[in-house]
């Protein structure tokens, strides 16, 4: 079962930030999930929302301000840490065997960002890092140019029930993005309800669940067919792997 640290570990520090990417780097999970923003002037920024209000002490969107500008930008629940640029991130995780899953965000007006994918598939390629790196969307259009402009390179469908209801329930849903060659990951509540039923369309070895936080929770995706788990607390889930295997 693969770990995968959801905005590197934010139920334990600030998530998407350096210090929690460095923390998360250091428990030893599998993998590391975060997600990228541009800039006004096209700088890859690593950070969930497409607005500043809720994580800094600034407001309003990100691809407002050009990157000099959101240095000034301090992230919440952190000594004066700024919001990372992806090459930041990469230099953080380079150096280990860790792999990236990199959530495609879309503006603040649900919009996807002119140029985003093309500047990091170009990075993660420049770095020699395609083969550590999912590439991960809800969106279907952006999964679709995802497969045409990077055949090579993984690519991670998240699913929730708004996401079934979109496509007409969750069979149609994963067949869909089964169909685009994903990896799908599904809200766990919602999979718990019909994980038989995904395993049967997705098959094991392509399913995951996520956020799964508590020990009792996580203890029980343990038990179950799937091949990887998303948690703010991957501390918690790499001491239950390891106790179990022990």
């Amino acid at each position: 079962m693969r770990i995968i640290g959801h905005r590197g570990a934010r139920n334990l520090w600030a998530e998407n930030s350096l210090g929690g990417f460095r923390n998360a780097r250091a428990l030893g999970v599998d993998a590391v999930e975060l997600d990228v923003h541009l800039s006004s002037d096209g700088e890859i920024m690593v950070i969930h929302d497409p607005v500043l209000d809720r994580t800094t002490d600034h407001t309003g969107p990100v691809a407002r301000l050009s990157r000099e500008a959101l240095a000034r930008v301090r992230l919440d629940d952190t000594v004066g840490e700024t919001i990372p640029t992806l090459p930041e991130v990469l230099d953080v995780f380079g150096p280990t065997g860790i792999e990236l899953e990199i959530e495609m965000k879309m503006d603040a007006f649900g919009n996807p960002y002119d140029g985003l994918l093309d500047k990091v598939i170009a990075l993660v390629e420049a770095r020699g890092m395609a083969s550590r790196v999912v590439l991960t969307c809800f969106v279907t259009e952006v999964l679709e140019e995802i497969r045409d402009k990077a055949p090579g390179m993984r690519r991670l469908a998240s699913i929730d029930r708004r996401s079934c209801e979109t496509f007409g329930g969750v069979d149609r849903t994963l067949r869909r993005f089964v169909d685009l060659g994903c990896i799908i990951a599904v809200e766990h509540s919602m999979l718990r309800l019909a994980v038989d039923r995904a395993v049967g369309i997705v098959g094991r070895d392509r399913l995951g669940a996520w956020v799964v936080n508590t020990v009792r929770d996580l203890d029980f995706w343990f038990g179950q067919p799937i091949s990887q788990i998303t948690s703010d607390r991957p501390d918690l889930a790499l001491q239950l792997r390891s106790a179990r295997k022990g």
